[in-house]
């Protein structure tokens, strides 16, 4: 599989020669809007259990620990659901690969409604990371494909940011859908919503080297730069070669399960630590995602931001990184704080930090992995974050059950950008552009592919 010279005329060669359609359109950002909407989907079907914890806790007399385990069942999937999934959207595309996962997050949504024990919310959990996996690896390799270097943080920060609108709309909208129709309306609608979007994707996706509604000069200005390559899957083998694929998995392993802590035991915090109703507590969490909003877009901002200021890709990355991964630290005191707002406002910081930090390394693979192994690498670090979350979402139970207190889970939660960010750097000192790896990825024997 050896690198092919790109024979698309540049952007600034196509307006500059005043053919039809030479101005650079913005059909990028539609494709851009339906992996926003794909995402936000995805994080509403996956947290409604974490809003519903308490009364489901009480109705169905669930413990801390059974939670826990429930949990765990979904991150468990959710890694092999990312380790696979990305490899398959690598091997046969976004456009089929995320309208099949859409499709089975969607059933495995809707079958939380129908069990009403530890062990079939598990089942349910597992159906529904195994399928909801694939999301981020197609997305990362959408950006990758339909986007220039320069814009790949601002579009990943955007669609990112769905993340936390299905956050924000999840804490609003259940509690009132559960009071009103019950509990197992929440799931049914929900995995609707999923069924809804495939067929949008299908009728607007395509890949933008033949997609009719692209035109020339946006098509041109996507791929100015890029190295066009045969679309065979990189093997796996091969990517450990890479010390950038290494240091995505490291801070996976690091920095990844602080998320999954927000997402899955903050409304329980808020609920124990402050004594308030669901309703409130819902507030809260909304105003928490709310922040992280902020932090998706601007994390994507700053980077594009200094690049254009004529910042080095190295510098305006990892400088991004820097910034995020100091705003997390006042988390620390989070537990300790009297008042619950004044815990949001902290939490909320984090958030937005962590989403701002995620749309600059999810962009580190696009940066530094050849766009055929994009996917595949993403869905290495997802595994690793996806295992180390299912074993912190045990510890979490543990020490919540011994102590009776979050801090000592907040205080890990503040160190672990900083670590991350540290490995990085010792491994990727100097940031590889991929248009070089493209010649570097090898198969497992040492040929060239």
């Amino acid at each position: 599989m050896t690198p092919i010279k790109d024979t698309h005329p540049s952007a600034s060669s196509a307006v500059e020669s005043g053919a039809p359609g030479a101005r650079v359109g913005n059909f990028r950002w539609v494709i851009c809007g339906l992996l926003f909407f794909a995402t936000m989907i995805n994080y509403m079907d996956r947290q409604i259990i974490g809003v519903l914890k308490p009364q489901l806790s009480h109705e169905l007399g669930w413990t801390d620990t059974g939670y826990a385990n429930i949990v765990s069942a979904f991150q468990l999937a959710y890694a092999c659901g990312y380790l696979f999934g990305g490899r398959l959207m690598d091997r046969f595309g976004v456009r089929r690969g995320l309208s099949w996962a859409a499709f089975l997050w969607s059933v495995a949504a809707v079958a939380h409604g129908l069990v009403r024990t530890v062990l079939g919310f598990s089942i349910a959990r597992l159906g529904l990371g195994l399928a909801e996996g694939g999301n981020f690896p197609a997305a990362i390799k959408t950006v990758t494909e339909w986007f220039p270097l320069k814009e790949r943080a601002l579009a990943t920060g955007v669609f990112n940011s769905a993340s936390n609108i299905g956050a924000i709309v999840c804490p609003l909208t259940v509690p009132l859908l559960a009071a009103k129709f019950g509990w197992p309306a929440a799931f049914y609608i929900t995995g609707a919503l999923g069924l809804g979007w495939i067929v949008a994707w299908a009728l607007l996706y395509d890949s933008p080297e033949t997609h009719p509604r692209l035109s020339v000069a946006e098509r041109a200005y996507i791929e100015e730069g890029r190295v066009v390559t045969t679309e065979a899957a990189a093997p796996w083998l091969s990517l450990l070669r890479f010390r950038a694929a290494w240091a995505y998995m490291i801070a996976g392993l690091l920095a990844g399960p602080v998320w999954w802590f927000y997402l899955f035991w903050l409304p329980d915090f808020l609920q124990k630590r402050y004594h308030l109703t669901l309703q409130q507590t819902g507030v809260r969490v909304g105003i928490v995602y709310t922040m992280a909003i902020v932090g998706s877009i601007g994390g994507g901002w700053l980077a594009a931001k200094l690049i254009g200021r004529g910042w080095s890709l190295n510098a305006a990355r990892k400088t991004s990184l820097l910034v995020c991964a100091v705003c997390v630290t006042p988390v620390f005191f989070a537990a300790s704080v009297e008042n619950s707002w004044v815990t949001v406002a902290l939490v909320g910081l984090a958030a937005a930090a962590h989403q701002g930090w995620s749309a600059n390394l999810y962009t580190f693979v696009s940066d530094t992995m050849p766009k055929r192994a994009v996917s595949s690498v993403v869905g290495l670090g997802g595994f690793v974050s996806g295992i180390a979350s299912m074993g912190n979402a045990q510890v979490v139970g543990y020490v919540v059950t011994k102590t009776g207190s979050y801090a000592l889970i907040f205080a890990w939660a503040s160190t672990m950008y900083l670590l991350s960010l540290l490995a990085i750097q010792i491994l990727v000192p100097k940031l590889v552009d991929a248009r070089e790896n493209e010649r570097r990825v090898v198969t497992d024997d040492g040929t060239s592919v």
